[in-house]
């Protein structure tokens, strides 16, 4: 691109582009991020710069040896719904920057703002026995339909029946990836991904073209537990990376939820070591809906406050209609007209609004978390 024709969003991208490249340590390339007001300027800084900040000389000599990036890189954002959140950049999710070594940056295909949708973590073994994956689909299921979003990671077995029942429930899903944000791992799971990336959001910290390494999953599993506020572990034998997910959402501060099993089932043990070592013993979906309800509260409130939207009826600006939640944006007024004082179900709504089925599910539980929606069995109705 010529220079007269960059802007300082491109050339902030392509310096982003240039410190996930050089590669090591993140935490001296967050601090240096940090101490700068962009990546831009956080590369015109200077060696001087980037060794105050903790960068090492290979990573100092990766910065100084590539002036571009990575072109495979380039060509993947440059075509639609593929997203790119920086360390530095403020819609980069509330909730993973309080983990243990946060992401430097995040590749997301679909829709970034489900980064900050309140969700559940729903893991397990690759291996499940028959009723864990349909607990997986029971509980993701409900969980979908009550308005959070199930987080997982797009393995086999328990990973993959969370994802796809929350689709089918026509809920919001995110999948986070131990390899390149291209490269679907397992090959297996090639067409759930791309319904995720379509009717959610695909996560990885990784470029394009990465492999799917060994020592990229337990990292992985630290950005599942970081997005979700709390960790649901369905089936796990007594050495998985379920329990690494469960073991860094608990050093995150955040609830874990086990699903217990029978004592003959291999796959049950790592549950009813986690129940022995605190977990929450956990039997159906709304007791772990009840339990994250206030934390998804805040984070909602976290969300309109990004937003810049009122968080209540008596913030609401003044030009604004008194009965309407959200309304400056046309999406929730339509909404609100939609919604009667009878309960009306999913199907009825996106009739009503023309909108889909998870942009509704992310709406009605703001709605439902400030106190204009009440939700029963699936249906919605006016709070009275």
């Amino acid at each position: 691109m010529p220079a007269s024709a960059s802007t300082p969003a491109t050339d902030d991208r392509d310096a982003l582009l240039r410190l996930i490249a050089a590669g090591g340590p993140a935490a001296p390339r967050r601090t240096l991020l940090e101490a700068h007001r962009s990546p831009r300027a956080a590369l015109d800084a200077g060696t001087r710069a980037w060794r105050t900040a903790g960068l090492d000389d290979k990573q100092v000599r990766a910065l100084e040896a590539s002036p571009s990036g990575d072109a495979r890189a380039h060509d993947w954002l440059a075509q639609p719904g593929q997203h790119l959140l920086g360390w530095h950049d403020p819609d980069y999710p509330p909730l993973l920057r309080a983990v243990q070594n946060p992401p430097l940056a995040l590749f997301v295909a679909g829709d970034p703002a489900l980064l900050w949708h309140p969700a559940v973590a729903v893991v397990g073994s690759r291996s499940p026995s028959a009723g864990g994956r349909d607990n997986a689909r029971d509980f993701a299921r409900a969980i979908a339909e009550s308005g959070l979003a199930v987080t997982s990671g797009l393995a086999l077995g328990i990973d993959a029946a969370a994802h796809a029942a929350a689709l089918a429930a026509g809920g919001l899903t995110v999948a986070v990836l131990g390899s390149g944000i291209d490269q679907p791992y397992p090959r297996s799971n090639a067409a759930l991904q791309a319904r995720i990336a379509e009717a959610g959001a695909v996560v990885s910290e990784h470029p394009p073209g990465t492999g799917a390494l060994r020592e990229h999953f337990p990292a992985r599993n630290r950005i599942i537990a970081g997005l979700a506020l709390g960790t649901l572990v369905i089936e796990a034998a007594q050495r998985s990376g379920a329990l690494i997910t469960a073991r860094q959402a608990s050093e995150a501060g955040r609830d874990v939820f086990a699903v217990p099993g029978s004592i003959h089932n291999p796959m049950a043990r790592g549950c009813h070591r986690l129940i022995r070592d605190g977990a929450a013993l956990v039997e159906r979906a709304d007791e772990v809906i009840a339990a994250l309800a206030p934390l998804a509260a805040e984070l909602g409130q976290a969300l309109h406050r990004r937003l810049d939207a009122p968080n209540s009826p008596s913030e609401a600006p003044s030009g604004a209609l008194p009965d309407t939640p959200g309304s400056g944006d046309p999406d929730y007024h339509r909404l609100w007209l939609a919604l009667g004082h009878d309960p009306t179900g999913m199907d009825r709504l996106v009739e009503r609004t023309g909108l889909t089925t998870a942009q509704l599910s992310s709406m009605l539980l703001l709605m439902e978390l400030e106190g204009w929606v009440v939700a029963e069995h699936g249906r919605y109705s006016r709070k009275s």
